[in-house]
């Protein structure tokens, strides 16, 4: 079958709590990407900041942003200077007392291509998200752009088959996640271990049920809790490329910062598509109940 060659590049960070100091981070790397051939670049979750969800502080609002803002002029500049499709993840002030974890796409001429925002919203010790945000009210809508239409997702969200299954139906070539996943001081190495295996094992698994490949893309590094109530949460990093049949292709460092960049085969998809006909074979007659909470 013909192919159609992307360059992805995944940029993964440790951020501190100087905003400009993480911009201008990013700024780099994502310059140092397209240097590199990336025709696509993914950010982390909440990647202006450190993560403030570790505590529930009203004073966090103030990092909030309406869309568009300031960090879109920044980020929209970017692609159009680097000619890249991005994809960023921002604190979104929609009104007084409305806010959002939103995805903003940029396409390569600087244009927002599109936004998503986050649907799953977890409330967790040390993710206290239920409290900074709304969950999210576009549904689950892939992003045209000039290098393929986007399923992009959030973090919290990689966790939900229903997700990743609405994406491919509505024709995405791509699965994305930008996220900060970590573990929580008192996790013992071995349940470290599993977690991060279940993280990745779940989102291969929407690779393989879709026949999409993934991009996830996580912080890395230790960040303090501000209430020292926990020693803080250390971002697990490993930002990773799975195919359409869920076989890894990379993956970064589980400590460092890391750029990569990554050829995926868009046309694979319909390869593998062939060979194993998921969409052919549902049921969607005998679906009944996906709706409900619970049916027990």
């Amino acid at each position: 079958m013909n192919t159609r060659k992307l360059k992805i590049g995944l940029i993964q960070q440790a951020n501190t709590s100087d905003l400009r100091v993480n911009l201008m981070g990013l700024a780099k790397s994502i310059a140092a990407c397209a240097a590199n051939g990336a025709q696509l670049i993914v950010l982390q979750e909440l990647h202006n900041s450190l993560y403030f969800c570790q505590t529930e502080d009203t004073h966090n609002f103030d990092l909030a942003e309406p869309i568009p803002g300031p960090s879109t002029n920044f980020y929209g500049e970017l692609a159009k200077r680097h000619h890249v499709v991005l994809v960023t993840s921002l604190f979104e002030r929609r009104a007084a007392g409305l806010y959002h974890n939103t995805a903003v796409v940029f396409d390569a001429d600087g244009t927002n291509a599109g936004k998503y925002r986050k649907m799953h919203i977890p409330d967790d010790p040390g993710f206290y998200e239920k409290f900074y945000f709304t969950p999210g009210d576009l549904g689950f809508e892939p992003i045209q752009t000039s290098v393929g239409k986007l399923g992009v997702q959030v973090c919290w969200d990689q966790w939900y088959p229903e997700g990743a299954r609405l994406m491919a139906l509505r024709g995405a070539e791509l699965l994305i996640y930008p996220t900060a996943i970590g573990w929580e001081s008192n996790d013992s190495r071995d349940e470290q271990i599993r977690q991060r295996d279940a993280w990745m094992t779940v989102m291969r698994g929407h690779a393989v049920a879709n026949n999409l490949p993934v991009i996830a893309v996580n912080r890395v590094g230790h960040e303090a809790d501000p209430s020292q109530t926990t020693d803080g949460i250390v971002f697990w990093g490993s930002s990773f490329v799975a195919d359409p049949q869920g076989t890894i292709v990379a993956c970064a460092s589980c400590e460092e910062e890391q750029n990569m960049i990554v050829e995926v085969d868009l046309k694979r998809t319909e390869e593998v598509r062939c060979w194993w006909p998921f969409l052919r074979d549902r049921r969607i007659d005998a679906y009944e109940g996906l709706d409900k909470r619970y049916l027990g």
